[in-house]
């Protein structure tokens, strides 16, 4: 049986919105876009790497699935992600998006979200990493479907912006620390597993 694991990079103060670059995702008029970079060291990477080298696939929301194909696809530089990317069956959530996807060992998935991952967490052998994909998170925390959280944490905050877990929303329940790792930058690494 396989695990959804969710992968996301966030402030102090909870913003997971564009942390990639300046037009990752303006919505709302996010000015902040990119603020991920200045963070980045070999001891992220590297813990990073080993996490997307084991067996699974990955899990996309549209937006976030179309800004990977966007850039990730397109690489040549050699750099260890593209490879790992390209390989990775890619399982897309989208109820405007029709098949086939264009980037390769991509499925479009049928019906409600919550039910396909749901069905896809019964045969699927290793884990379903989540990157982004902020509404299909929130989505499927609110069922219990999530089974690791491993937050990127930075030492930053920015006081506006999309947050993982949206003010207003269900109480989510509480989690178990299950391993950090601090980065020569200030980033901690927590992975958290929920219990509730």
């Amino acid at each position: 049986m396989g695990k959804v694991v969710v992968v996301e990079n966030v402030t102090l103060d909870g913003v997971m919105q564009a942390p990639g670059g300046a037009d990752e995702d303006v919505r709302g008029g996010f000015p902040h876009g990119g603020w991920a970079h200045p963070y980045a060291d070999q001891v992220l990477a590297e813990t990073m790497g080993k996490g997307m080298s084991e067996d699974g696939g990955m899990l996309f929301g549209r937006r976030t699935y179309e800004q990977f194909y966007g850039f990730w696809s397109k690489q040549t530089d050699g750099n260890p992600y593209t490879g790992v990317l390209n390989r990775k069956h890619k399982y897309v959530a989208s109820r405007t998006l029709a098949g086939p996807l264009p980037w390769e060992n991509s499925s479009l998935l049928e019906g409600n979200a919550v039910e396909a991952v749901a069905g896809l967490k019964r045969v699927v052998v290793g884990d379903l990493v989540v990157l982004g994909s902020g509404g299909l998170v929130r989505s499927l925390a609110k069922v219990g479907l999530i089974d690791v959280y491993t937050l990127l944490i930075h030492p930053l905050t920015l006081g506006t912006g999309m947050k993982l877990f949206a003010e207003g929303e269900d109480a989510y329940g509480t989690m178990e620390l299950v391993e950090t790792v601090p980065t020569t930058t200030g980033v901690i690494i927590a992975t958290y597993r929920p219990t509730t």
